[in-house]
């Protein structure tokens, strides 16, 4: 079975995220509880402010399954609803099915810290 991991709200007014780290690479077998990636949401064009709100946001896998596709880049943004990764439950399953639903996964508030693609650039 195929499922997909689309950007999808993490705080209201949000309308993106920026790849920080990636902690997977494709083909990889990735546990229940698997680090995916850590992304930052800057909510300054929501609210005009001297010191720009930005958050940051770890992925955390909460089943089991293949990384088959990952279109992940540090640096990267994402728009909402945008395809970030497709996982299988099956390491030699086509890519050509239809997808079962989204992966299941939990986001988890995190600090700032010298790994991520903003590196020194402590907001």
């Amino acid at each position: 079975m195929l499922y997909e991991f689309r950007l999808s709200e993490i705080v209201p007014q949000m309308s993106g995220a920026t790849i920080e780290c990636i902690y997977a690479a494709i083909g990889d077998r990735l546990p229940m509880g698997a680090k995916l990636l850590d992304l930052s949401v800057d909510l300054s064009s929501a609210f005009a402010q001297e010191c720009p709100p930005v958050s940051y946001y770890r992925l955390v896998l909460r089943e089991a399954v293949f990384l088959r596709r990952f279109d992940a880049v540090p640096g990267k943004h994402y728009t909402l609803g945008e395809q970030v990764a497709l996982f299988s439950t099956d390491a030699t399953e086509t890519l050509n099915g239809p997808i079962g639903r989204p992966v299941r996964c939990t986001v988890a508030g995190i600090i700032h810290h010298e790994a991520m693609w903003s590196g020194g650039c402590v907001a």
